[in-house]
């Protein structure tokens, strides 16, 4: 019930705002605001709702230190997509083409900030963190990832591959991020960063999504395992291999820290080790 009760406040509060950002037609004022607003009361529901059914404070979204988090999440996530886009251009296979749009990346700043907070609040804050207290990091990490790919099937462009690619770069790797700091600042500073890259910089097609141009206009081409095809490169060998190679890192750090959760309520260390999560 704790589980269905967090997804329903977050869910309502998620959905609504994602209508609202639909309407405002790509208006890059209205879709700024209408994103901006979303993210902050999806994360106003969430703190409000696990407050109301666990009765703690939700820690992992503390204002302390969320700024700094955030910007560390964000210069990883650019990292990430420019070191998959740099190896797709080394190949021959992205091409700019010329400027884009002021307008469409400021219209994108708001839509990638609303998705970025509600995808990460409903499916690392409530889903894997609530399965992890249950099962372990492990199988909670397993079975959230797969979801996560899952979640993107539907989207144009996609297939079983992108779907896979989806879960091992995005809903493996955010969710060793979450296990590593223990908070959901910095999978929400990535995962924005990463889209945002994507869209409102390099000027590629995001989870097979249409959007306005960002600030440049390119193409991308080459076969569809290097260069991700219709998906765009999230479907790319290059981002599932980088993006592997972040959750082993993640992982890595939180087995040092002691945050993996070996079974219900039992981590590999004391939780001495949490005050250091912040740094």
């Amino acid at each position: 019930m704790r589980l269905l009760k967090q997804l329903v406040v977050v869910g309502v509060v998620a959905f609504a705002g994602s209508a609202l950002v639909g309407a405002a037609q790509w208006n890059p004022v209205l879709t700024l605001l209408f994103g901006a607003a979303t993210a902050v009361l999806t994360l106003l529901a969430y703190r409000w709702i696990v407050r109301r059914t666990e009765h703690r404070a939700p820690d992992e979204v503390a204002a302390k230190g969320a700024a700094g988090a955030v910007t560390r999440g964000m210069l990883i996530g650019f990292a990430m997509f420019g070191a998959v886009i740099a190896n797709i251009a080394f190949l021959g296979d992205y091409r700019v083409d010329g400027f884009g749009s002021a307008g469409g990346a400021v219209a994108l700043l708001g839509f990638m900030a609303a998705a970025a907070v509600t995808e990460e609040v409903m499916v690392r804050g409530v889903l894997f963190r609530i399965v992890e207290e249950r099962t372990g990091t492990w199988v909670a990490l397993v079975l959230t990832a797969l979801l996560f790919g899952l979640m993107h099937l539907p989207n144009p462009g996609a297939d079983l591959w992108s779907a896979l690619a989806i879960a091992i770069e995005a809903g493996g790797m955010l969710a060793a991020a979450y296990v590593a700091t223990r908070n959901l600042w910095v999978p929400i500073g990535l995962h924005f960063a990463w889209n945002f890259a994507g869209g409102g910089i390099f000027g590629t097609t995001v989870s097979g999504k249409d959007a306005p141009d960002g600030l440049l206009n390119s193409t991308t081409s080459g076969p569809t395992l290097l260069g991700g095809g219709e998906f765009g490169p999230e479907a790319s060998l290059y981002a599932v291999g980088f993006g592997a190679a972040l959750m082993v890192a993640f992982l890595w750090l939180a087995r040092r820290r002691g945050t993996i959760v070996h079974r219900r309520g039992r981590r590999t260390a004391e939780p001495a080790a949490a005050a250091t999560l912040a740094r």
